[in-house]
């Protein structure tokens, strides 16, 4: 049976969360700035919504430039944890649609890989009901959009995710996936930067057609035995990259409200211990273990703040868990007499378990 993927890719992930929060932001040009150290006259565009883009706002591009283009623009710094915190929440959505744990890759805090090839059956209609049941699941419980790519392997699914933005979906059967891409500037291609799209310029190579004909050999006299073997494969369509898990460099967390801006340690700790259980389940679930703690705090005035704690070694135990993380919050609450809006866990340093033994479980 071929492979069926699906690559997730949400639409203008930062921005769409704030025109969320704040609904007075829709039909206005926003754009989320990372600020550097010198305030609001330095740092770079982090991501802008459509509206921004029309005016020629684009990501990395200087906050400063991006003010000229459009003053009337709508400029919110970055609130990373909080986008976090959103982006599990839709990763698990994600998840819970592939076809095992093992069968998700997440692969940025907005953008995942789900191999469905057992749930559809290789049936690319019914490939795409999954694909319109995540966007509608992601919409319903988390008011923001998303664009979907169907294909036979990684890169056609994250190509095909691009092609209708925002809020689309693209499914690209293996007998279409060489016209699907043919046409594209070779820049299309996923995986190719800047530096390689103009030395195949410069070899006269412009689309992703040019590519896919042109002589493997030459290519690999030019960039190498490996990237000319894959421009060659990539540009004709060919990817047999596994979805698998990255649980080597992930991390699991888990953020909740309260139920109202407070300090009451009964409510804090509470919520804490549901969030503990919650981390610990999926620890346990993907046989890993962690080394490093991080409690995050969101005050009533949304000002974040997290404190981390790296242990001597790994572990994936309730009780190592639940005792750094509530010394951790202790903290907070000894630092500071404002109310807590949001609190949340995260565990870091994932390694996998192998089944045996360290000399710290005797």
């Amino acid at each position: 049976m071929e492979r069926v993927i699906i690559h997730v890719d949400m639409d203008y992930f930062y921005a769409a969360i704030e025109e969320r929060e704040d609904p007075s932001l829709k039909g206005k040009a926003v754009v989320v700035c990372m600020y550097s150290n010198r305030g609001e006259s330095g740092g770079a565009v982090s991501t802008s919504n459509y509206i921004a883009r029309e005016a020629g706002i684009r990501s990395a591009m200087p906050c400063k430039l991006a003010r000229s283009k459009n003053p009337d623009a709508v400029f919110l710094p970055v609130r990373k944890p909080f986008y976090e915190e959103v982006s599990a929440k839709v990763m698990e959505i994600l998840r819970s649609n592939a076809d095992s744990e093992e069968a998700f890759e997440k692969i940025s805090i907005d953008e995942a890989f789900l191999d469905i090839t057992e749930s559809c059956k290789g049936d690319y209609e019914l490939a795409e009901e999954i694909g319109l049941r995540i966007k509608e699941e992601v919409k319903s419980r988390e008011k923001i959009t998303c664009s979907v790519g169907i294909g036979p392997n990684k890169l056609i699914a994250k190509m095909a995710s691009s092609f209708r933005k925002p809020d689309g979906i693209t499914v690209i059967k293996p007998e279409d996936a060489q016209g699907f891409l043919k046409p594209m500037p070779v820049k299309k291609l996923w995986g190719i930067g800047k530096v390689t799209e103009d030395k195949l310029s410069e070899m006269g190579i412009r689309t992703i057609e040019d590519l896919a004909s042109y002589d493997a050999m030459e290519l690999i006299s030019v960039f190498g035995k490996n990237k000319g073997t894959w421009l060659k494969q990539a540009a004709s369509g060919v990817d047999e990259t596994p979805v698998k898990e990255r649980t080597a460099t992930d991390q699991i967390g888990r953020m909740a409200s309260l139920k109202h801006d407070s300090r009451n340690e009964n409510m804090i700790f509470s919520l804490l211990n549901e969030l503990i259980d919650d981390v610990i389940s999926k620890v346990k679930t993907r046989k890993v273990s962690f080394r490093s703690v991080t409690v995050t705090v969101i005050f009533s005035n949304f000002k974040t703040s997290t404190k981390s704690r790296t242990l001597s070694h790994v572990v994936d135990d309730r009780g190592i868990l639940s005792e750094n993380a509530k010394e951790l919050m202790k903290q907070f609450l000894e630092e500071s007499e404002m109310n807590f809006r949001r609190i949340g866990i995260r565990v870091d340093n994932l390694q996998e378990n192998t089944g045996q033994k360290s000399l710290f479980d005797f």
